[in-house]
């Protein structure tokens, strides 16, 4: 029921923000004595989407792996209001952070059911007892992945071994899931599917950080953006604002586009960045 004033009208509720599932602040990564990310700082609401988006070689899939905790980083990871900075990638996982990395990092020579199994490794720990369910309910998403659970992992499509890392994360029922070039490699059909996804997992209340190359299609699904060049944040704000930015619309948006712009179409490159099978 909606409050009532001094003068015995009715005011509007106005709906308070989701608080902050994520918070990174002055986050420093990078390999070796090589610093690629230079401070970033960032906050994710519960069950938005907030994309990461830039050219190959800018620190989007550092930024990630730093997260989940697969190399060392300097700056404050905050998870739900449990500070991250020095837990372990095994402990970040428990508490429902999940990676699926550009590479996918599938057992090819795995069933595609075997694959699935894999990933409630975390609902086990915690005892869920029907954590099987969830095969279920990656099925149901993924009808495709059900036709084929006997099939070894290493001969799907493209589109469909995407598909089964999603699922294989989403058996963990994550709160936060983390993307990372979902798009990469696949034809233009299959990356519309893909972000149908994204915005389908978004209507569960699952929190989703993604990162991409193909700007257009990110920025279409995503709450924030972020624009991130050489390890440090160029521009961010509301996605829709950012799309229709003039900086951003010229260098990734635009028919011409400069060096780092992808159409909705096109099929981004590899980063050659390492990354880590979850």
């Amino acid at each position: 029921m909606n409050p009532v004033n001094r003068r015995g009208s009715v005011e509007a509720s106005v709906p308070k923000p989701a608080p902050a599932l994520l918070r990174v602040e002055e986050l420093r990564a990078g390999y070796g004595k090589a610093e690629v990310l230079a401070g970033l700082s960032f906050s994710a609401r519960a069950g938005s989407v907030v994309t990461i988006i830039g050219p190959n070689g800018a620190g989007k899939s550092t930024t990630l792996n730093a997260l989940i905790g697969a190399i060392p980083a300097q700056g404050r990871i905050v998870f739900d209001g449990s500070d991250l900075t020095r837990a372990t990638l095994e402990e970040r996982v428990m508490l429902g952070m999940a990676l699926v990395p550009e590479r996918r990092e599938l057992f090819g020579t795995m069933p595609v059911e075997d694959n699935l199994l894999l990933g409630g490794w975390r609902q086990m720990r915690l005892r869920n007892h029907g954590w099987r369910g969830a095969l279920d309910e990656v099925y149901e998403r993924f009808p495709r992945l059900k036709e084929r659970r006997a099939q070894a992992a290493g001969t799907l499509s493209g589109g469909e071994r995407q598909m089964l890392a999603i699922g294989r994360a989403l058996m963990g029922r994550p709160r936060l899931l983390m993307l990372d070039e979902p798009s990469l490699g696949l034809a233009p059909r299959i990356t519309r599917e893909i972000f149908s996804i994204v915005e389908a997992l978004r209507a569960t209340g699952v929190t989703i950080l993604l990162v991409e190359q193909n700007a257009r299609a990110a920025l279409a699904v995503a709450d924030h953006a972020h624009v991130l060049e050489t390890g440090a944040f160029a521009l961010q704000g509301p996605a829709a604002q950012l799309a229709d930015d003039p900086r951003v619309i010229e260098t990734y948006l635009g028919a011409a586009g400069g060096q780092g712009s992808v159409a909705p179409a096109a099929i981004p490159t590899e980063s050659g960045a390492r990354h880590v099978a979850l």
